[in-house]
């Protein structure tokens, strides 16, 4: 990034050997795959939390490959939220956290997914957690009970407990996902893994955090990521930082759609263009 960014945006995973020759350089070694990643976007989602936590060796990777301003965004992991529901779990999580103190700096808002057998009966349990978190990190929630969208008692009983603890609810837009004709693979296991949900444009604390689930092309992605510039653009307005983390079910068109993205809030605010992708590089100045 050439200047400090106000609001993070990239994609699902940095790790996709298919991106290289598309969007990193042909010549590059595979240790510096997050470095070249870090060199154009300044987040990313960490999902492999949901198994083996990463090792202090890794985190020190994380920590020397990328600049500073980068943020990982770590979900809980899923024995956590899917397996146990937040009961009775405060102590796992603290630990769960504290393993991530050293790399503080490098981290977004840490992600908390709650599956749809998470009721709104459970909310209580949400809360003790939310309580016992340490405040030197940020969080984010996401909840897929379909009765926390019900524009009602319930869904406003989540967002008034989000905002009393200045946390964050996740929006995750499945809605492209949803009504593409195409019936690919991959289109077909992303619509398998991800739930196709109401979308949301309000924001309960200062760090609204966007997960677009798209197709694999910009055209077809266009009318969405235009109307989701004109959110992001006005949260930034607002003093709010967004994070933007864009998802495509081949996993090797985010790039694109992340910059495609950023070019259309080039064109709504006064912000910095992204770096050039590694591909396109005369030199790689001997660090990728």
């Amino acid at each position: 990034m050439k200047l400090k960014m106000p609001y993070h945006i990239g994609c699902s995973s940095w790790d996709v050997p298919s991106r290289i020759g598309s969007f990193y350089s042909k010549e590059m070694r595979p240790e510096n795959m997050l470095a070249q990643y870090a060199s154009v976007f300044n987040v990313v989602e960490y999902n492999a939390s949901l198994g083996q936590l990463p090792s202090e060796k890794m985190l020190q990777h994380w920590k020397e490959k990328t600049p500073d301003g980068f943020k990982f965004c770590i979900r809980f992991p899923e024995d956590i939220t899917h397996n146990k529901l937040l009961e009775n779990v405060e102590n796992e999580v603290l630990a769960f956290v504290d393993s991530f103190e050293d790399i503080r700096g490098k981290l977004g808002p840490f992600h908390i997914q709650l599956p749809s057998s998470f009721e709104p009966a459970m909310l209580p349990r949400l809360e003790k957690l939310l309580s016992a978190l340490p405040r030197t990190f940020n969080y984010a929630v996401e909840t897929q009970h379909t009765n926390f969208f019900d524009r009602g008692n319930t869904e406003h009983d989540l967002e008034q407990l989000l905002k009393s603890f200045g946390v964050d609810r996740i929006i995750t837009d499945t809605r492209k996902l949803y009504s593409t004709k195409a019936r690919s693979t991959d289109i077909l296991e992303a619509q398998k893994e991800n739930q196709n949900l109401p979308v949301r444009f309000n924001a309960t604390g200062s760090r609204p955090v966007v997960r677009y689930l798209g197709t694999n092309d910009i055209l077809n992605n266009e009318v969405y990521l235009t109307e989701w510039a004109i959110v992001v653009a006005d949260w930034i307005k607002d003093g709010l930082h967004p994070y933007v983390i864009i998802s495509t079910p081949n996993l090797v068109s985010e790039p694109a759609l992340s910059s495609h993205f950023h070019k259309l809030l080039v064109n709504l605010i006064k912000i910095a263009p992204l770096e050039e992708w590694p591909i396109h590089r005369k030199s790689q100045l001997g660090l990728f």
